[in-house]
């Protein structure tokens, strides 16, 4: 595969493939530890906060307001702005997930309860945070490891729940609705119908499954679909709640399993804004950052200055060496 064109059928964008430079030389720097040392002290409870505040000595699961949260049910109205330059008060709240007390563990080391419980949990606070007042979305995310950013190793997510309809969710539901009007069809369930059948599936459940999808943004971008399609966390019972979380877990497993390392990742829970979207289609994606050991997946000239993005693999061949990752 050189020099082609795939359509994204969530973003409705092309993404051009280009798997031929995928080994040009490379003399910029690297990225020689990509997690720092786990501190001995758990990190987030029952130690400092940012401002000072204390967790209590919690177990298992537990959900804290962030201290400094993107948005507040205090966010005042806004004085200035015009019908070019606008305006809105950014209404909402923002929480931290703390997967578990330990904080030497991540995802891929809970086990089948608690990683179903982090889901569980997912679930529950969307359904409280949707009935806010002010909040129009509800956006799941995790951040692990140093090269996106991450500060603190404890395993954790966040949630932000607030005013703004994310770009990309707004789109996704725009697209899904286009989508229907034209082949009376579901969307997720056509990608779902093709990425189920292929040979890019790398992990299996229940009621999900993931998969490198064809139209791959990253190298080893990885989406987790479900097999009936839903629009948000509230959709799940428990027992999918607990299928989500497990298919989960094997696909941040294969990741460690690549190279030996924490592979450093974004996943996000992409799901419905608040209202009736029942064509929105449901699902996770997570993309790590590097496309070879120590190598960054640099956003350059054509991701930030074109807005489309560059893909130096073959999602065929990345889906193979992360299924041969854990035998």
């Amino acid at each position: 595969m050189t020099w082609e064109l795939r359509w994204h059928p969530f973003r409705a964008e092309w993404v051009l493939f280009t798997s031929h430079r995928g080994g040009r030389p490379w003399h910029g720097s690297v990225v020689d530890d990509p997690d720092p040392p786990v501190p001995a002290a758990n990190a987030l409870a029952p130690l400092g906060r940012r401002i000072g505040a204390t967790n209590p000595d919690y177990r298992g699961v537990f959900v804290f307001t962030n201290d400094l949260p993107v948005f507040s049910a205090d966010a005042p109205v806004p004085t200035v702005g015009d019908d070019l330059y606008r305006t809105r008060r950014a209404a909402g709240t923002a929480e931290v997930v703390c997967y578990h007390h330990d904080p030497s563990r991540t995802l891929a080391d809970l086990d089948d309860d608690e990683v179903a419980a982090v889901v569980t949990t997912w679930r529950d606070r969307t359904m409280a945070l949707q009935q806010m007042e002010g909040v129009d979305h509800v956006l799941v995310f995790e951040n692990r490891g140093a090269a996106v950013g991450t500060s603190n190793p404890h395993p954790h997510c966040q949630i932000y729940a607030g005013s703004l309809v994310y770009a990309i969710a707004a789109r996704e539901a725009d697209v899904a609705v286009e989508h229907f009007e034209r082949t009376g069809r579901s969307l997720l369930g056509d990608v779902v119908g093709r990425e189920a059948a292929g040979p890019r599936v790398i992990a299996e459940g229940e009621s999900f499954f993931a998969c490198v999808p064809w139209f791959a943004r990253y190298a080893y971008e990885v989406l987790v679909l479900p097999r009936t399609p839903v629009s948000t966390l509230c959709d799940l019972d428990d027992r999918a709640c607990r299928s989500l979380g497990l298919v989960l877990r094997k696909v941040v497993r294969c990741y460690d399993a690549l190279w030996g390392i924490r592979m450093p990742y974004v996943l996000a829970v992409h799901q419905a804004p608040v209202g009736d979207h029942p064509h929105y289609p449901f699902h996770l994606e997570l993309h790590p950052p590097l496309r070879a050991p120590g190598l960054l997946k640099y956003l350059a000239g054509p991701e930030i200055g074109g807005g489309s993005m560059t893909n130096e693999s073959d999602p065929d061949e990345k889906a193979r060496e992360l299924q041969r990752a854990v035998g």
